[in-house]
């Protein structure tokens, strides 16, 4: 019988907690460490939609990329809906376990997986780790072939699952793209970036209207990337099959898939692609 305190020791091994962001909440939010577990089921969110799954799969752990207790909760009654949710674990006998940061920064991890769907050339850290410089938060290499923006852009709609919004791109559409930089998650952070302003594109997600439209105003006097603006579900979800297969290859005795219902919190959008239309 695998107990789950083995399962965490193997989750150990592939993101260890200790080099995740001081900020962050990794590790077992809900379980018994010493409870059985034949059945993991990995997704990006812990939302009710996926542990109604996880619950009606009969699966032991959850692993989700992002943590469910990142702030501070008072209640865990289940009229609201972190307490719903964690009364749903309990009551179905779930635990739940996250890797986030730790998840991001190694060989194989979040924006590793997405530079290697891009087939980048000699990639590099954007922002290296303290614990290892060969590794970090982000990516940043080159295509083997430049390419324009647009085909480029056509290129990652291919690659990430779709979503309400789409991929936005802020550039012009003939723009040669060689040099890639990207962040997967939340990279607003990162705009600024020595590897990021060399690129030609930084991809990222949950760009705000004001920074990326200083960071773009800054580009078109000083030279800078094209942006592109990738759903942040969307995005991380490419991780989630590599590191199924990771803790396959740890646990050969343990069942293990992944559930890609969508969780992004957007389920449609009206209109058309704007134009410069002027006043």
């Amino acid at each position: 019988m695998t107990q789950l305190a083995q399962i965490i020791a193997s989750c150990q091994q592939l993101w260890p907690e200790k080099t995740a962001a001081s900020w962050d909440q990794v590790g077992l939010a809900v379980g018994d460490l010493s409870a059985p577990v034949h059945k993991i089921v990995l997704a990006v969110d812990a939302d009710s939609q996926i542990i109604d799954n996880a619950i009606a799969a009969k699966v032991d752990l959850i692993i989700t990329h992002h943590p469910l207790l990142m702030r501070a909760i008072n209640s865990v009654t289940a009229s609201t809906g972190k307490g719903s949710n964690i009364t749903k674990l309990i009551q179905g006998g779930c635990a739940l376990y996250a890797a986030h940061t730790n998840a991001d920064i190694p060989a194989d991890g979040v924006s590793d997986v997405i530079a290697q769907r891009l087939k980048l050339q000699g990639t590099k850290p954007l922002q290296p780790s303290e614990h290892d410089v060969t590794v970090g938060i982000g990516r940043v290499g080159a295509l083997a072939a430049e390419c324009m923006l647009q085909e480029f852009a056509d290129r990652l709609a291919g690659i990430f699952p779709v979503t309400a919004g789409g991929i936005k791109v802020a550039g012009d559409a003939a723009r040669k793209i060689r040099r890639v930089s990207l962040c997967g998650g939340a990279g607003d952070s990162l705009l600024y970036n020595r590897e990021v302003l060399a690129s030609d594109v930084y991809i990222t997600s949950d760009l705000r209207h004001h920074p990326a439209q200083e960071f773009v105003e800054n580009s078109r006097v000083s030279g800078g990337p094209a942006l592109i603006d990738v759903a942040h579900w969307a995005a991380e979800s490419l991780w989630l099959e590599t590191a199924a297969a990771q803790l396959r290859e740890l646990l050969p005795e343990i069942e293990v898939r992944v559930d890609m219902t969508r969780t992004d919190p957007w389920s449609f959008t009206v209109g058309q692609t704007p134009g410069n239309e002027g006043v």
